[in-house]
């Protein structure tokens, strides 16, 4: 039986081969990339403009399939979720099942470290996720390498840790001590005592603006610049003790969890925060938000999980569960809830489109250990967990970016890399005035209206708020005679009338004042023309 040549053409439409269907992707990947519609070259007329811009639609082109084939032939499609079949359920599979089917490397990343004496332990990840931080609450202090399973550092400071965090890279940490915070290098030197924030209770590093936000144990929130040590800020919350802080990572918005319920939000240039909600009905126990930053966890002691969108400040789910201590999202969008020995994973089952998070994986500890904090390891499917008696890790199928970028956070950086790259984020470093909750204003056009005067009200609180801060500045003890407790009374007093003249006079003041100067100019003029001054 003969095939003719139209009989072959038709079943290579019907049938492509492998090669056609690649390129039919490449194609289709290489649109993605086009900087849109190139110009209409034949229309031009001046001849050396017509080969600038044919060269270089020719260069844009070039760029595009190189990028295709990049995302092609390099980059993963998609993060891999756990997938069962029929009636069984994702929350069902153990630990121990996917260690059996993953490969070694993955199953390295499956441990627990057993330190009973130091617990319950803080942990803190890079922003490559290469290099992990812990720190016991009875002054254990670790610094691992986790690519390589290898201890780099460990330090005993023989005092309370209340909080661990990374600086903008692994060469320098900060821990929250029994009376102060410090700074850390690599190899365990002190470096910097930070004495003006007091007993700290949590720890944050706001990497684009170079900021170190802590909340200390009567409820002040401060921000200091660890590039030239000073401190921008130091905040007067008014809502008692707080252990629960968490920075947003869209807007560097820090958010701060109180005894009443409510969340407030700051930035280091107000001293009144930025939001407040009332999320829960009792003491909020921890927050988390989304890498996006348009959604927020919280969870509270009447064992309830609550979604809010950021953008409406709205909540959008609530989950009944159980008292989670700890909360944390994944770089995909999972939600970790820990507390007591159990740890539970919750995602998003609509794909982002309605936010309805249920349950995705469970895991139990050893009965006794008791949970201090859950983190997901940037770039792995991995989630760290701090507890009573060490630390441990397990897997969690689809919770890591599978791509990195190597400008923003490399794991296999080299130490001339890694020089380059805090010498640009130096460079780029973001003043705290950029804090703000819709970034996306910074460089717009501000709207042509007058601008509004603040209320009494608010003037009154902003000056109360002054007033209070000065009267609470501690003053240095000088030397004899200079130090007497009349001296500190009239330099205190003088602190407070500093603070009162930074305001604004109230306007009806101001309204006195003018019409005085009416009067007094009416009161001028001559006989003859006082009968054409303005009446009041």
């Amino acid at each position: 039986m003969e095939i003719s040549s139209e009989d072959n053409n038709l079943m290579e439409k019907v049938l492509p081969t492998v090669e056609q269907e690649s390129d039919v992707e490449l194609e289709t990947k290489v649109k993605k990339y086009l900087r849109g519609e190139g110009a209409n070259l034949e229309t031009l007329k001046d001849k050396k403009l017509k080969t600038q811009l044919a060269s270089r639609e020719k260069l844009y082109g070039k760029s595009a399939k190189a990028a295709a084939k990049i995302e092609k032939w390099l980059l993963p499609a998609e993060a891999g979720y756990l997938e069962t079949e029929g009636l069984e359920k994702t929350w069902r599979v153990k630990q121990t099942d996917i260690a059996n089917e993953v490969d070694i490397l993955s199953s390295r990343n499956q441990y627990d470290i057993v330190l009973p004496d130091f617990g319950p332990y803080k942990l803190d990840f890079t922003a490559s996720g290469r290099h992990m931080l812990a720190g016991g609450r009875k002054g254990h202090l670790a610094l691992l390498d986790m690519m390589n399973m290898s201890l780099i550092k460990e330090i005993q400071v023989r005092e309370t840790v209340r909080d661990v965090a990374f600086l903008h890279n692994d060469q320098f940490f900060a821990a929250a001590q029994k009376k102060y915070a410090y700074i850390y290098g690599r190899d365990g030197t002190e470096l910097h005592c930070l004495k003006e924030r007091g007993p700290v209770a949590r720890l944050r590093f706001l990497k684009n603006h170079f900021l170190l936000a802590s909340v200390n144990m009567s409820g002040q929130l401060h921000y200091q610049d660890v590039t030239h040590g000073g401190m921008v800020a130091s905040i007067r919350t008014g809502k008692g003790r707080t252990d629960v802080m968490e920075v947003n990572p869209y807007n560097s918005v820090v958010g701060l969890g109180h005894s009443g319920g409510t969340v407030t939000m700051w930035k280091p240039t107000s001293q009144a925060p930025l939001v407040q909600m009332q999320c829960h009905p009792g003491p909020v126990s921890s927050v988390a938000f989304h890498p996006n930053g348009h959604l927020m966890a919280t969870s509270g002691k009447e064992r309830k999980i609550k979604i809010w969108d950021l953008r409406k400040f709205e909540e959008v789910q609530t989950i009944h569960s159980f008292h989670a201590k700890t909360l944390s999202f994944s770089q995909k969008g999972l939600l970790a809830a820990g507390t007591g020995s159990f740890v539970q994973i919750l995602g998003d089952s609509s794909g982002g489109s309605s936010h309805n998070y249920t349950r995705y994986m469970n895991h139990s500890m050893v009965k006794g250990y008791q949970i201090e904090k859950v983190m997901f390891r940037p770039y792995e499917d991995v989630i760290g967990i701090g507890h009573s008696m060490g630390w441990s890790s397990i897997l969690i199928p689809g919770s890591g970016e599978p791509n990195f970028d190597s400008w923003v956070a490399n794991p296999f950086e080299t130490s001339k890399q890694r020089r380059e790259k805090e010498v640009h984020s130096l460079l780029d470093k973001l003043p705290p005035e950029t804090i703000m909750l819709d970034p996306s204003k910074i460089g717009a056009m501000r709207p042509s209206r007058r601008k509004e005067k603040p209320s009494r009200g608010e003037i009154e609180a902003e000056k109360e708020v002054a007033i209070e801060a000065a009267k609470s500045t501690e003053l240095k003890n000088k030397t004899k005679g200079r130090n007497k407790p009349s001296k500190r009374t009239k330099k205190k007093k003088e602190m407070v009338e500093n603070a009162k003249r930074t305001f604004p006079e109230q306007e009806h003041n101001t309204a006195i004042k003018k019409r005085r100067i009416v009067e007094d100019a009416a009161a001028e003029l001559p006989t003859s023309l006082k009968r054409f001054a303005r009446k009041n």
